[in-house]
């Protein structure tokens, strides 16, 4: 998996464990992506650092160098969106 969409990932799943956190799916899941990130691709920090009203700063550390990588709100809680709107999951 592409470090790019790895980010993305971990970025739409950690959404829904910070809104959801008594859910275990979602708690695995974003440990699942955390392991990717650090094993996979070698990145030592990585957290959303600022969500405004068009944009989630996601800042991460790589090969000891500090990078910033901007999100579209919509995309990163899109994942959130689709599980809060099925009644399945509530």
């Amino acid at each position: 998996m592409k470090l790019e969409d790895a980010l993305f990932n971990w970025l739409q799943i950690k959404v829904v464990s910070d809104a959801r956190q008594e859910d275990q799916s979602a708690l695995d899941t974003l440990a699942f992506f955390e392991q990717i990130l650090s094993e996979d691709h070698g990145l030592t920090d990585y957290s959303i650092i600022k969500i405004d009203d068009t944009m989630i700063h996601v800042k991460y550390v790589k090969e000891s160098r500090s990078k910033l990588q901007l999100y579209p709100r919509e995309l990163g809680e899109q994942l959130l969106t689709d599980i809060e709107s099925n009644p399945k999951y509530n």
